[in-house]
């Protein structure tokens, strides 16, 4: 979605609230209340640029939810009369008076909810589940947690429930939270809460574990919901005696809240991801009952991801060339594949940077593909019979043709591109996936 055009499409839904909220349509005008909060969340995470920006929009979502929260009593209470806004309830200041009926909401709670409400992804990333390569056990295993119990949920009754806690772990670059946006993607009727501990943890004193319990709370208010929380070992490392208070009151409630206890977490699937599962504490690696390692791409795996990161970028290499390619990357993660690739598309920019002579050619269009032109530049040796002496500085911006990507540019940028993953680390990950964990291959 283009910048600006969520937030454009979050006034077009409260605008229409406002609309039906007047036409005393209670019910719709509380839903698209809600929903146009959830747009302008998403505006204030991706496109409003500086404080003021955001602080506006922040105004207008606690102006809307406050509506909103006004509506929600009345339909539960099934009045004859909504309460208006300015009426009795509330004072000149805006403030609530003793007779309000919110007055048994807690504004802090308020005001934690609205701050995690900003981890709902409204837009859907678009990664589907062929878009991962390999990993099948893994995709399976988020299929039964997340998509099936949706699509049929007549057969996770009495006994047979969907898992509640997955774990991904693997070596870093290996697609861990790639795989959670295709879940973000795939589970179309859920609501996806993609969290970090800045989302989390706060400076002030008891305020994390509030934000934790909100967390859980909202996921209840809105499931089925997925709480994707990304590098999971910075907020559940393993307790110790000199690790702060506050540390630990995060991992009590993050225990508190995942084990359920008084509370109902069907609907709900905690998705957690770490590069360094060993250092997870022992009962938060139970509460996540599917571990599932992610590990590095097998030979087959890396042909599909040379072949996805190429796409449509003009290239001379083969299919042989691409498997030459797989079969010298070993121990390279997808991560690493994609640099490589990154950098030997930039390679034909180089040679044109480089090149002191250019040649006429035939080909396509720069400006339009589909028209065929003659008079076309790409870069040449000096001693090429159709050699022109000439810098790029030298060449028309629409008579540039580009030099396809060859499989000597691959090669060069394979030399160049160290493979990231720890040898060290790869060890204790084989002994964590032999003592709690599960191939996701």
């Amino acid at each position: 979605m283009a910048a600006g055009t969520t937030l454009a499409k979050a006034i077009e839904i409260v605008t229409k609230a406002t609309e039906e909220d007047r036409n005393k349509n209670y019910e719709e005008a509380l839903r698209l209340y809600e929903h146009g909060v959830e747009y302008f969340l998403h505006a204030i995470k991706y496109e409003a640029q500086g404080d003021k920006a955001k602080d506006s929009i922040r105004a207008k979502c606690l102006q809307y939810l406050d509506r909103a929260e006004k509506l929600k009593t009345y339909l539960k209470k099934g009045k004859k009369k909504p309460v208006k806004d300015g009426d009795s309830s509330s004072t000149k200041d805006g403030k609530k008076g003793s007779d309000s009926d919110d007055d048994s909401d807690d504004p802090e709670k308020k005001k934690l909810q609205s701050k995690l409400e900003g981890a709902i992804v409204v837009e859907k990333p678009h990664v589907k589940w062929t878009d991962v390569a390999g990993l099948d056990a893994a995709k399976e295993a988020l299929k039964e947690a997340v998509i099936l119990p949706i699509k049929f949920p007549h057969l996770f009754q009495g006994k047979r429930v969907p898992w509640k806690g997955i774990l991904l772990f693997g070596p870093p670059g290996t697609g861990k939270s790639y795989l959670a946006k295709a879940v973000a993607t795939e589970a179309n009727n859920s609501t996806f809460f993609s969290v970090s501990s800045s989302d989390l943890v706060s400076k002030w004193l008891g305020e994390s574990e509030k934000l934790v319990k909100n967390l859980f709370e909202l996921a209840r208010q809105h499931k089925p919901s997925i709480i994707f929380i990304d590098e999971v070992d910075s907020l559940c490392s393993a307790r110790s005696d000199n690790e702060s208070e506050s540390a630990r009151r995060i991992k009590t409630e993050f225990l508190v809240q995942m084990q359920g206890v008084g509370s109902d977490n069907e609907g709900i699937l905690v998705l957690g991801a770490t590069n360094i599962p060993w250092v997870l504490d022992a009962a938060i690696r139970r509460r996540f009952e599917k571990r599932i390692y992610i590990p590095l791409p097998e030979e087959q795996a890396r042909l599909v991801m040379f072949k996805l990161h190429l796409g449509t970028t003009s290239h001379v290499l083969t299919e042989n060339d691409l498997r030459i390619l797989a079969k010298k990357s070993e121990g390279y993660s997808g991560a690493d594949i994609s640099i490589v690739v990154r950098d030997a598309l930039m390679e034909p920019v180089r040679k044109v940077q480089t090149s002191t002579h250019f040649k006429k050619v035939r080909g396509p269009s720069p400006t339009d593909k589909s028209v065929i032109v003659d008079d076309l530049l790409t870069p040449c040796s000096p001693g090429d019979p159709a050699a022109i002496e000439m810098s790029w500085m030298d060449v028309p911006g629409d008579k540039l043709f580009e030099p396809p990507v060859s499989m000597a540019d691959m090669l060069k940028s394979l030399s160049r591109t160290k493979p990231t993953v720890n040898e060290d680390d790869m060890v204790k990950l084989d002994k964590f996936t032999k003592d709690f964990g599960q191939e996701g291959m």
